[in-house]
């Protein structure tokens, strides 16, 4: 007897109101048992291959949340990844032209000097005619927002000008 078929022994029984629990126990002694853990049962009567229907409208809803996951992060190869983030802009001016470069490259000197951890992440430029020091790889913005909150405590005088500015940064994995 299957469990499908003690399963509607007990269900009739109870609905009908008799009592047949004492019977069944009984016939199920005189049988072959089957395991009392269902997961024994599934392991014996599917010979390990098991296949579970989702309907279409939870396998939907599931797929969706794969796919938001998915977008928000972007996998990582070994080596240099170049994406979308966000970096500190420490300087930026386009006054008094000859000293300017000069200026934009000790900004970024002197927060090296302060914070080592930068090595390596500032990046001076110019797009006519201005000069640009940018500072850090920060692939979230709130990550980037607590990195500025710490050079501006470091650097007051330079405060002012300090804020968090989309870039593609490096990261390297």
């Amino acid at each position: 007897m299957s469990f499908r078929t003690a399963d509607r022994l007990i269900m009739t029984a109870v609905m009908a109101g008799t009592s047949l629990f004492p019977v069944m126990a009984q016939s199920l002694s005189t049988e072959q048992q089957e395991p009392a853990n269902p997961v024994e049962m599934i392991e014996e009567t599917s010979g390990g291959n098991v296949e579970i229907d989702i309907p279409g409208n939870i396998l939907e809803e599931i797929l969706k949340e794969e796919k938001k996951k998915g977008a928000g992060e972007r996998q990582l190869v070994p080596g240099i990844n170049k994406m979308p983030g966000y970096r500190i802009q420490v300087f930026s001016d386009g006054r008094n032209q000859h000293s300017l470069e000069s200026r934009a490259k000790a900004r970024g000197s002197a927060i090296v000097a302060r914070f080592p951890k930068y090595r390596g992440q500032v990046y001076t430029f110019s797009s006519a005619p201005n000069w640009y020091a940018r500072v850090g790889n920060f692939r979230s913005q709130e990550e980037a927002a607590s990195a500025l909150a710490e050079l501006k405590r470091a650097f007051p005088q330079f405060a002012s000008e300090m804020r968090v500015v989309r870039s593609r940064i490096v990261v390297v994995k």
